[in-house]
């Protein structure tokens, strides 16, 4: 019997669309959804973006997957604090999270890309000088509910000041997006889960692979809290098994187009190489990959602005051709369909 080398898998992306139809877009990662869940995988996961043309709120669009999907795990992966009023985040991910029962996995990040252009739309109190993990840590603590104060009087009768809606338990489905040491440090001492990219700083390693084991390792040796520990790793990954021509020349330019990043450290950060090829050696890299361990889930990082037939054909490949070599198990609500 095969030893599982990834228990739980999935994939994220943009969701790009085009600037003069963006419902045609977005109608179409909502497809790739639904046929995830078809297919097995056990989350799907949607990136935030800003000033792109992608989704750029991502619990809107989760909103809807909610009800085009019945039990694939749904991920923000991921929703930058920088931008982001603390309980009204939280009473967004607790209505989100009632209308999936249950499904939505929380992931933010410190971060808040494109800041200087969009400083001037954003809130007008100064708050540049606060430390983006204060606004997590306000965060977390309007997930869990507390009472705010004396009873107030509503339309409902008295009531007490809580975020609402509340849901229980909803705080141990937090997800970081790090990459730092301290990221990872932090996520680990709060009791929350991991998610890591395909970038990660150096910190004085010379390879990837180094630095991401080091850090994986320094967050179960530092996890506390009241949930158990997890950790999610992207991996783009590119088969070709089943590709057509005109699929493959796509590939091979997007693989070759990044291929030059991943040779050395840039601003003290260092990138892993894309999985690109036949299901074999793809298979093979992720069996010597020191982060795919049995305990980490994996994403599969989809390249932006490809069409769904595309994404399709890939996530078709890694799920016949590559999961199953490595002990992965469909979702059991897929197991039953066949």
């Amino acid at each position: 019997m095969t030893v599982p080398k990834i228990a739980a898998a999935g994939f994220t992306l943009a969701g790009n669309y085009p600037e003069a139809d963006p419902a045609a877009g977005l109608e179409d990662t909502l497809r790739l959804f639904e046929f995830a869940e078809e297919i097995g995988l056990q989350v799907a996961g949607i990136r935030q973006r800003h000033l792109e043309r992608g989704v750029s709120s991502a619990l809107t669009f989760l909103a809807a997957a909610t009800q085009r999907t019945e039990s694939i795990r749904l991920e923000t992966a991921v929703v930058p604090l920088g931008y982001e009023t603390p309980f009204r985040l939280a009473e967004d991910f607790g209505t989100v999270d009632a209308l999936s029962k249950g499904r939505i996995n929380v992931g933010v990040s410190s971060s808040a890309p494109h800041g200087a252009l969009l400083r001037h739309l954003g809130r007008l109190e100064d708050e540049d000088e606060i430390d983006a993990y204060v606004l997590i840590a306000r965060f977390l603590e309007a997930l869990e509910g507390r009472t705010l104060g004396e009873d107030i009087y509503t339309p409902y009768g008295p009531q007490t000041p809580r975020v609402q809606p509340h849901v229980a338990g909803l705080r141990e489905r937090v997800w970081l997006g790090g990459g730092s040491a301290r990221s990872v440090r932090w996520a680990a001492e709060q009791g929350l889960k991991l998610l890591l990219g395909n970038i990660t700083a150096a910190d004085g390693a010379d390879r990837f692979e180094t630095a991401q084991r080091a850090n994986i390792d320094d967050y179960y040796a530092h996890f506390t809290g009241a949930g158990a520990p997890s950790v999610g790793v992207e991996r783009v990954i590119l088969p070709i098994d089943s590709a057509t021509a005109d699929q493959r020349a796509r590939y091979t330019a997007f693989a070759e187009s990044r291929q030059a990043r991943t040779e050395q450290a840039t601003n003290g950060h260092l990138f892993q190489r894309d999985l690109f090829g036949a299901s074999e050696e793809i298979v093979d890299r992720l069996l010597s990959d020191p982060s795919i361990d049995g305990l980490t889930e994996l994403r599969i990082a989809l390249p932006y602005a490809l069409s769904l037939d595309d994404y399709r054909q890939i996530l078709s490949d890694i799920r016949e051709a590559v999961l199953p070599r490595l002990g992965w198990v469909p979702a059991a609500s897929a197991l039953a369909l066949v």
